[in-house]
């Protein structure tokens, strides 16, 4: 599957959103993946996790991790596919932890994943969490990669589809300068 047939795909479930948005790293940007709309079909969540896991195989991966919420299904996904182990983290009063019983190994070789990577943020939190646990990281991935290398990773991002999208800080942000509303979907400021 190529970038342009992953592209379809979202653009046809209409995950592809343009507009004003704040994204979960209080950033503001005029494109928004909501990936959930595609990974809301089990099909479609296969297809592209299948994906991403072949760019994966023969890398001795125990156990795929992502942050809640958007990366739950993927890490669940890929963890099939290479019949390993999922987990995921979740914030308890806004800090990243691993709740639930879960538990990493010294020495255990974790590959981190997410739906949408735009700055890194959640992510990188995952990676500091499994390092201090004595996790090796065997490598990153995602869905939609949008940081165009300015994540805390680099290049070092392995995904199905590289999208360009402009983000500013919020007092730099032209659309809010144009008085154009703000839509949160799907991030940790949303309201609803």
């Amino acid at each position: 599957m190529n970038q342009e047939e992953v592209r379809r795909i979202f653009e046809k479930k209409g995950a592809l959103l343009r507009g004003h948005f704040r994204l979960s790293s209080g950033r503001h940007s005029d494109i928004y993946m909501q990936c959930a709309l595609v990974l809301q079909y089990p099909e479609l969540s296969s297809k592209l996790c299948e994906e991403l896991a072949k760019k994966f195989s023969g890398k001795s991966i125990e156990t795929v991790i992502g942050p809640a919420i958007g990366g739950i299904i993927v890490s669940y996904e890929v963890a099939r596919q290479l019949s390993v182990r999922s987990l995921f983290m979740e914030r308890k009063e806004g800090i990243m932890t691993l709740r639930r019983g879960f538990h990493i190994e010294k020495g255990e070789k974790i590959l981190l994943v997410e739906d949408v990577i735009t700055t890194g943020k959640s992510l990188k939190e995952v990676e500091e969490i499994v390092k201090k646990r004595g996790g090796e990281i065997a490598g990153i991935g995602c869905l939609v990669d949008r940081s165009e290398g300015k994540s805390p990773f680099g290049r070092g991002i392995t995904s199905l589809l590289s999208l360009k999208a402009s983000t500013w800080e919020a007092s730099l942000c032209p659309l809010c300068k144009k008085g154009m509303p703000i839509s949160t979907p799907g991030t940790r400021f949303c309201s609803h």
